[in-house]
């Protein structure tokens, strides 16, 4: 958690020296960076294709539902710290936020076309769902 602080805090003060004029992000571009959050957080954590990058610090459990898998952290201090922040989450959603808020600070313009792009896949997602819940009761 310290390490979280420390590289917000950072972050913060180079982007506050930085730009001062910088305005704080609209309505809309609130509800566009959080769609983007979830999505992008839950393609790092659950996504069964990401499941190599995730090997070295979790071990396969169960499919975890379309696309996704469920993981538990390897045992080792490290490893398990890593494995339990890349597998939750609610817990890597954090870093990714922070992520998405600096920038949004440092390039709105860019952070809201990278965001728009994973607004569309979790929209696609929720299409998929539907889709899928229709033709089991048409079926």
């Amino acid at each position: 958690m310290s390490g979280y602080l420390l590289s917000t805090v950072t972050a913060a003060g180079l982007l506050a020296r930085r730009r001062r004029d910088a305005a704080l992000p609209s309505a809309g571009d609130l509800a566009l960076m959080s769609v983007a959050v979830f999505r992008t957080t839950r393609t790092l954590s659950k996504d069964a294709v990401l499941s190599p990058l995730r090997a070295p610090f979790t071990v396969f459990s169960e499919p975890a539902g379309p696309g996704e898998v469920l993981e538990q952290p390897r045992s080792g201090a490290v490893k398990h710290a890593v494995g339990e922040l890349i597998t939750c989450p609610f817990c890597l959603g954090q870093w990714v936020a922070t992520a998405a808020v600096v920038s949004y600070a440092a390039a709105p313009r860019a952070t809201r076309w990278v965001a728009t792009g994973m607004t569309v896949v979790a929209a696609a997602d929720a299409l998929q769902y539907a889709y899928a819940a229709l033709e089991k009761t048409e079926g």
